[in-house]
């Protein structure tokens, strides 16, 4: 995905340095390749804005559903862990979102090479206040985690969690600074695309 947002930005800023080409017989090849470019790129964030936001359903998978009994509101991961290290995706980890008290979220997950995953709730940005354990005996069976105490199972796994919320986060921020300046670039390709003389 990264590798699709990057060469998206180098076609962006290619298409500026084509906006340069306003006369010659080259102007019209250079229009052309810049519209091409501008609409495959809103194409694929449209794809990629729409498949965001829709449920995250994914067949075969097991609903999670996470409620928060505390009297705070706290900040969410679900981290999926496989049986095997296979190409450093031992840990998959998801943002479930800030729960309020009394309320709940559902996370779907694919456990067909894991049979554990980890809870990990947050009060604030860094401090972490509930970390519990789960293990899956029943192939994909539905689970509910009910949050009423403020607690940590295992300081060494919930160390190890902490650090995957950290490589998520930073991953994300990485994501939409990108996403940021390929829109940014997407905007200044169509004003000079369909300005007036």
């Amino acid at each position: 995905m990264y590798l699709i947002i990057f060469l998206i930005f180098l076609l962006l800023c290619a298409a500026l340095v084509l906006s340069l080409y306003k006369k010659g017989r080259f102007a019209v090849v250079a229009k052309i390749l810049r519209f091409v470019i501008v609409v495959g790129s809103i194409a694929y964030f449209a794809y990629w804005f729409v498949e965001k936001s829709l449920s995250q359903f994914l067949e075969n998978s097991m609903a999670v559903q996470v409620i928060n009994h505390l009297p705070q509101p706290l900040d969410f991961y679900v981290i999926r862990v496989s049986d095997k290290d296979e190409n450093n995706e031992k840990y998959l980890s998801k943002h479930i979102g800030r729960i309020r008290p009394d309320f709940y979220r559902i996370e779907y997950l694919n456990m067909q090479k894991s049979n554990e995953f980890w809870i990990v709730g947050y009060l604030n940005k860094s401090r972490l206040a509930y970390f519990s354990q789960h293990s899956v005996t029943e192939g994909n069976r539905d689970q509910i985690v009910e949050i009423r105490n403020y607690i940590n199972q295992s300081q060494k796994l919930s160390s190890i969690a902490s650090d995957q919320v950290g490589i998520l986060k930073y991953d994300n921020m990485k994501i939409s600074i990108w996403v940021t300046l390929d829109l940014l670039l997407i905007f200044l390709n169509l004003v000079l695309l369909f300005r007036r003389k």
